[in-house]
């Protein structure tokens, strides 16, 4: 089958021709209709492997810090043999995408050859013609959602996540900061929850898309004056930063947006210095939204 791999070592993205996976126990075998191309998550990736060695160390510190405690324990060659053998393999991209049920994995009970399933996950719900997927990680789809709208449920999971993550209750104020397809998905589900929503990003483009779907939307320069009249001069009751940037501004223009203890919910990847001194001095609740919520992680 074919499938699209990512070289850490050489940057290159290609479409390779590799075995068709097998449905291991608490899995099944999904022929792929479509696929969604994250493109936060997966140019994050595609950037990062198109960097040197240099490049590579200085954008994820995180990882030196981990190669560093390998040496430590296991010695300098050992640790510097694994780096290499790890950057020579070719990593899958894709986690979101929907397609056909063709094989079910050992244990596998509830679940039908021929059903028309939402997939998710990292290494499992990549680019390829066929993919194996924990059962946890699927969702049945109506007759009436066609395969490509399918193919957004993750990023409308990690949206609904964020979103419940902050406890936001009917009427309140949401502020929305990010309006990519993150952003506009999470605007849209605390308007469908009852929420008055204020969208914010750089781009007019986006703006003017978030209008176009009856959303109030502003730019960031106009961003605390029309939250303050939004809010009825009260602040935003929740804040969901949906940016994807290393700037720490999302987060600082989330406290300047925000009343006293209000919900500040990180659902986008961004910079995570917090002020201490505004969110000190309003009670501000922070939460680093993970994934897209509860079974994302169980085994």
């Amino acid at each position: 089958m074919k499938q699209v791999l990512q070289s850490l070592k050489t940057g290159e993205t290609l479409v390779a021709e590799v075995p068709v996976p097998q449905a291991r126990p608490g899995m099944v075998l999904v022929r792929t209709a479509a696929s969604l191309v994250s493109a936060g998550t997966e140019r994050m990736v595609v950037s990062f492997a198109e960097k040197n060695l240099v490049g590579k160390a200085r954008s994820r510190p995180d990882l030196v810090r981990q190669v560093l405690d390998k040496a430590r324990r296991e010695g300098l060659l050992t640790t510097v043999e694994a780096a290499f053998n790890r950057l020579d393999q070719p990593m899958p991209l894709g986690y979101a995408s929907a397609g056909t049920i063709v094989a079910l994995g050992e244990g596998v009970e509830g679940w039908q050859v021929g059903e028309r399933v939402a997939c998710a996950g990292g290494g499992y719900a990549v680019h390829a013609e066929y993919a194996a997927v924990p059962v946890n990680l699927l969702a049945r789809l109506p007759q009436n959602v066609d395969f490509e709208s399918a193919a957004f449920t993750t990023l409308g999971a990690i949206a609904l996540h964020g979103f419940r993550l902050a406890e936001a209750q009917l009427g309140e104020t949401v502020a929305v900061i990010g309006l990519g397809l993150l952003g506009l998905l999470g605007a849209q589900i605390a308007r469908a929850a009852g929420c008055r929503v204020l969208g914010i990003d750089l781009s007019p483009q986006r703006v003017a898309l978030a209008q176009q779907l009856d959303l109030e939307a502003v730019t960031r320069p106009e961003a605390e004056s029309a939250a303050l009249a939004f809010s009825r001069g009260r602040g935003a009751d929740v804040v969901l930063i949906c940016a994807d940037t290393p700037s720490n501004d999302p987060v600082t223009l989330a406290g300047a947006l925000a009343r006293d203890r209000a919900r500040v919910v990180a659902v986008g990847a961004v910079g995570l210095e917090i002020p201490r001194k505004v969110y000190y001095e309003k009670e501000l609740s922070f939460i680093n939204s993970r994934s897209y919520g509860p079974g994302r992680y169980d085994p």
